[in-house]
């Protein structure tokens, strides 16, 4: 295949940025341990369908607007720097949960599907990573010749590796074992995940771009 060479690259690419920690890790650690392993994995998928918004705008060439306007691109940047600086001020000021066995419920605290959904869908979309990594992948590594097909392949194969890693973070940081050993400090660790939240909102905000 003419095209495996470059959907292999581009695969390979994509893995390794999706591994490698930011916000949407951190909101799958707050997700999973928080609430449970099924709001976890709606947030994977709230992930996975972010990077097809990201798809989408590259592929119709809103990604080449948003790479040549300062303005555009930095209200993208605050928009994700203030969803993650909210998101961190709700772990911060949430109050101690109740610990219970996951048999028995796991958690009291709880958000609907949608939320978790929606939560990993805003956070991707607005991750200025993420807004970077794929107006990069389309300008240099993907070539302008490649066949839509091609490229909504590699859209598709990103957007599900995508749900499956983060997935596959939620249910193991959601595993008895692992909560059991962070029940004892749950409400420390949300506090910290909180501060660590709120510190990559404020670095986002001020990074150049």
């Amino acid at each position: 295949m003419p095209y495996l060479q470059i959907f292999l690259t581009v695969a390979l690419v994509h893995l390794l940025a999706v591994i490698s920690p930011g916000p949407d890790f951190m909101m799958i650690t707050r997700n999973s341990l928080i609430y449970s392993r099924k709001t976890g994995i709606y947030s994977a998928i709230g992930l996975g369908l972010g990077i097809l918004v990201h798809i989408t705008y590259s592929l119709v060439g809103i990604g080449y607007i948003i790479s040549q306007s300062i303005v555009l691109f930095n209200t993208i940047k605050i928009l994700g720097a203030l969803y993650l600086i909210y998101i961190g001020y709700k772990s911060l000021t949430s109050k101690a949960p109740t610990i219970e066995k996951e048999s028995e419920g796991a958690n009291t605290k709880s958000i609907s599907d949608f939320e978790a959904i929606k939560i990993g869908f805003i956070t991707n979309v607005t991750n200025p990573k993420a807004t970077l990594f794929f107006l990069s992948l389309f300008t240099i590594v993907i070539s302008p010749d490649t066949p839509l097909w091609v490229k909504l392949l590699m859209g598709g194969e990103m957007s599900i590796v995508t749900f499956a890693w983060f997935a596959l973070v939620a249910i193991i940081l959601s595993h008895h074992l692992v909560k059991q050993r962070i029940g004892k400090i749950q409400h420390y660790a949300e506090k910290f995940i909180g501060i660590v939240l709120i510190g990559l909102g404020v670095k986002v905000a001020l990074s150049s771009r």
